[in-house]
């Protein structure tokens, strides 16, 4: 992401999709090296993934509880099926 495309809203929105991922250190290094110069560049996302951190932090702190591996697993798998179908609407729109 240039200097000059970091605030297109394709790459925002792009960016947005992944943060949870990128929070919990999901991503290739590829991907998180591409969002960490994002948003050093582009203060609006900066401040999405500042927020989306404090909630996390938020949850855990009132979550003593861990959900089972396998609740883990379906849930992370239905977030990114519905942000699958969500990708396919946005293309068929356009």
């Amino acid at each position: 992401m240039s200097g000059t495309d970091h605030h297109d809203d394709v790459d925002c929105e792009k960016l947005l999709g992944q943060v949870f991922f990128y929070i919990d250190q999901e991503l290739d290094e590829a991907a998180t090296e591409r969002i960490r110069q994002h948003i050093g560049e582009c203060a609006p996302c900066l401040d999405e993934v500042a927020i989306e951190r404090l909630v996390k932090k938020l949850i855990a702190r009132s979550c003593k509880e861990q959900a089972p591996v396998e609740l883990r697993q379906r849930v992370v798998f239905s977030i990114r099926q519905v942000q699958l179908e969500l990708r396919q609407t946005r293309l068929e729109a356009e």
